[in-house]
C-alpha cells in the first residue's frame, strides 16, 4: 500500500510534510481513505522544530500558560513552549509548562494530582498530529475545563473541518488540501459496504496492517 503514497505540504514551510497513503483505514472513531503519517513531524528534528515555528507564530498573541501533547507530539510542544516564551507576544519571559496526560479508554483526558496545577487556572494549548473529526480535540476541551484550566486553542498539523466553539483551531494542512480525504462513521463508511477491505489500523503510534 506504501506504492501509492505521496507528501503533502505546509503551505507556509515546506520542512513540514505529512505523508499521504490513499486506501481504506480504520482509526478509533471512524474510518478514513486516507491515512496520514505523521513519523517525520514526530521524530525528525527539523520538521519538528519547522511545526513549532508556525505554531508559535499562530499563538503568538494568546496567552498560553501550559501545551498539553496528545499523540506523542511532545517534541513539538516543547520546540512551540520554547519559541513562544522567547517571542515578543503575550508569552514572553513565561515559564511554559508542556505536558502529556493520559488518555482512557473511553478517549477521555485524565490528569494525575501532581500535574493538575499546570492546567488548573491556566490557559491550556491542545497540540495534537491529526484531528479529523474533532472528537478528540472536544474531549481534550472539556477535560482542560474538568480539571478547572481555560482551553486557549487547538493546534494540529492535520485537521479536518470541524470547528470549537469559542476556542480557535490552528491547522497546518487542512482538509482543503486534500480535497479527495473523507472520514466516516463506521456504520456508514462506503467503503465497507462496497466489500473494499480494510488496509490497516491507526492509531497515534501509526499503522499496522491487515
Amino acid at each position: 500500500m506504501e506504492t501509492r503514497a505521496f507528501d503533502l505540504y505546509a503551505k507556509r514551510n515546506h520542512k513540514v510534510n505529512v505523508r499521504v497513503i490513499p486506501g481504506h483505514f480504520a482509526t478509533q472513531h471512524s474510518h478514513v481513505n486516507c491515512c496520514i503519517d505523521m513519523t517525520r513531524v514526530k521524530t525528525e528534528l527539523s520538521a519538528a522544530k519547522a511545526a513549532a515555528k508556525l505554531f508559535a507564530e499562530s499563538f503568538s498573541n494568546v496567552q498560553i500558560d501550559t501545551i498539553i501533547t496528545l499523540e506523542r507530539m511532545k517534541m513539538v510542544g516543547a520546540f512551540m513552549a520554547e519559541a513562544l516564551s522567547s517571542s515578543t507576544g503575550l508569552n514572553m519571559n513565561q515559564e511554559l509548562a508542556v505536558i502529556s496526560p493520559e488518555i482512557t479508554a473511553d478517549g477521555l483526558l485524565l490528569l494525575r494530582d501532581n500535574v493538575i496545577p499546570y492546567v488548573k487556572s491556566r490557559k491550556v494549548l491542545i497540540l495534537a498530529a491529526t484531528a479529523t473529526t474533532g472528537i478528540t480535540a472536544m474531549n481534550a476541551v472539556r477535560g482542560i475545563r474538568y480539571y478547572g484550566g481555560d482551553p486557549a486553542g487547538v493546534a494540529t498539523v492535520f485537521g479536518g473541518k470541524f470547528e470549537i466553539p469559542g476556542v480557535p483551531v490552528v491547522r497546518l494542512v487542512g482538509a482543503e488540501d486534500l480535497p479527495e480525504y473523507s472520514s466516516f462513521k463506521a456504520s456508514d463508511c462506503p467503503l465497507c459496504k462496497k466489500g473494499v477491505k480494510i488496509d490497516a489500523l491507526i492509531n497515534s503510534y501509526g499503522y499496522s496492517k491487515m
